[in-house]
């Protein structure tokens, strides 16, 4: 599920109110001890611009910001060591393949010839340059539920649980929709009162507080306008923001929850039949300027460093590889399986799978997939999902994932990444983010993350979405240094390495409380690049046996 909604949909309730009244045992690692962690005072002041866009590689101890000790890395262990060269997969939506941060990062299949429609390498796609399309040219699709419904699939409690949903959803962003619906013409109307009245039209909070006036008009305006620079820096962001979100509401009520939208028409397969192949096409790339999610993530992983431009991805010596396999909605389990095949058989050693859904009907699929990697020594990085879930909890199941129903590990090769903000304290995980003792194996920086998106520009995302990757970065980053280690080596290395602290977090979800952050994952850790290239030197010297 790819769609994206801003703050303000976070705010509603508030804005409308507004409105209507107006593993085993780690090795000791040169490391920050938890006591000292834990006396770390919080950071007061606000992120300058620059930390804003570069937190997940800042260093917790000195910087009191959790991100993943990057630049800490790359300064004092690898050094301008390019290492080995990592293939990784971006299995996502389509990313900009012409991309000014990505052009020279991404993996290029040198047995095939471009524009052919031959299979030159007879790997069973034809001119995968860059990697593969499962999507062909479809993009809007329905969530899993309402396929479910559609189609009749699963036993009755499935339809059950599925009809719950969709109906809940309905309601809940049709309610949303009305809501924006009678926001924006109110905001925008205040914008021109307040413009009016200063004369000028980029005009800050600051001058907008000074406003002094008995006019009862003015003063409703001046409150609502106060208010939405809470979600932007300009009115006219706060109301492209606002225009972005209704969009995707219409989106998401149109198709995704749309029991009698089939998305799938244009693609020309049987998404139920793991052996009706030869679908989709070479070209990877994002449809449209609005399918972004995959530019954004591989930006993360691996945007050229050191270019002066934009960003600067985790992994300093890696290929990206693109296969477009999650549509604006759910992805299918045939795809995903494919897609994971793929990657495997075209020499990806990691694999960053940022989707998720509720519904699974053919999980044996991807599983099998999953364990085709694990038996050719790949890694898959998997995001936790966004539903502010214990996923411990059965009922909360976000698939993929490596175990059914708490059960044993299907396979070794599976890190599952919640997500982080840049709060070190009480507000340490993100409220969007699932967690588990059992299903989510570590955490790493997903709110407000500066990446790359479509056109050759940069913006914030948040999400597991965005976790996933800098995990994914680190491992790639890790094996290229290292690259004697097995997948399994690597996990354990970004497990065991990362930090712990025993602060008391708010807990994601309603009425959820606070517990200590490390009984939210498997490893109770926030992931580290530093710490775990030191115990990865020690695993590859064979100091230290995993």
């Amino acid at each position: 599920m790819t769609t994206h909604f801003s703050k303000l949909i976070l705010g509603l309730t508030i804005s409308s109110l507004l409105l209507s009244s107006c593993g085993s045992t780690a090795p000791v690692l040169v490391s920050t001890p938890i006591e000292n962690i834990d006396a770390i005072p919080l950071k007061i002041a606000d992120l300058s611009d620059t930390q804003k866009k570069t937190w997940g590689h800042l260093d917790l101890t000195a910087d009191t910001i959790p991100g993943m000790a990057v630049e800490k890395a790359y300064t004092d262990i690898v050094k301008g060591k390019k290492g080995k060269k990592i293939i990784v997969a971006v299995l996502d939506s389509g990313m900009d393949l012409e991309h000014e941060d990505l052009v020279h990062v991404l993996w290029t299949n040198t047995k095939e010839i471009a524009g052919n429609n031959k299979d030159d390498d007879n790997n069973g796609y034809v001119d995968d340059i860059h990697g593969y399309n499962f999507l062909g040219t479809s993009y809007n699709e329905q969530l899993e539920a309402a396929r479910i419904l559609r189609l009749n699939l699963g036993d009755a409690e499935m339809q059950t649980r599925a009809k719950k949903i969709i109906d809940a959803d309905a309601q809940k962003y049709l309610a949303y929709k009305n809501q924006l619906d009678q926001m924006l013409p109110a905001i925008k109307n205040s914008d021109v009162a307040i413009t009016a009245h200063l004369g000028k039209k980029n005009y800050t909070k600051k001058e907008v507080a000074a406003i002094s006036t008995e006019d009862a008009t003015l003063l409703q305006s001046k409150s609502i306008v106060t208010q939405m620079f809470a979600y932007g820096d300009s009115m006219a962001e706060v109301i492209t923001q606002l225009e972005g979100d209704i969009d995707g509401l219409i989106e998401r009520l149109n198709y995704n929850l749309n029991v009698d939208f089939d998305g799938r028409t244009e693609v020309g397969d049987n998404p139920y039949d793991i052996k009706d192949l030869g679908y989709g096409n070479g070209n990877p790339q994002n449809s449209i300027d609005t399918e972004s999610h995959g530019t954004h993530v591989a930006g993360i992983i691996g945007a050229q460093r050191g270019n002066g431009k934009g960003v600067d991805g985790v992994a300093n010596n890696v290929a990206i590889m693109s296969i477009r396999a999650v549509p604006n909605g759910d992805e299918y389990d045939k795809d995903i399986a494919l897609g994971i095949r793929y990657a495997v058989d075209n020499g990806a050693k990691i694999i960053n799978g940022s989707f998720g859904k509720a519904f699974s009907p053919n999980a044996e699929w991807v599983y099998e997939a999953i364990k085709y990697a694990a038996s050719k020594d790949v890694l898959f990085v998997h995001a936790a999902g966004n539903d502010g879930n214990d996923l411990d909890d059965t009922s909360n199941a976000n698939f993929p994932n490596d175990q059914v129903n708490n059960g044993a590990e299907i396979a070794d090769n599976v890190i599952t990444v919640g997500s982080l903000t840049a709060k070190y304290g009480s507000g340490l995980v993100s409220t969007f983010s699932n967690y588990g003792t059992i299903n989510v194996d570590v955490f790493a920086p997903g709110s407000a993350i500066y990446s790359t998106m479509p056109n050759s520009t940069y913006d914030y995302n948040s999400g597991t979405s965005m976790a996933a990757p800098g995990v994914a970065g680190v491992a790639a980053l890790v094996w290229s240094q290292y690259p004697t280690l097995k997948a399994n080596q690597v996990k354990k290395i970004i497990l065991q390495s990362g930090l712990t602290t025993k602060t008391q977090v708010t807990v994601p979800g309603e009425d959820a409380g606070a517990k200590e952050f490390s009984v939210l994952s498997k490893s109770g850790k926030m992931v580290n690049a530093y710490n775990a290239l030191l115990l990865a030197e020690q695993v590859a010297s064979g100091k230290v046996k995993l």
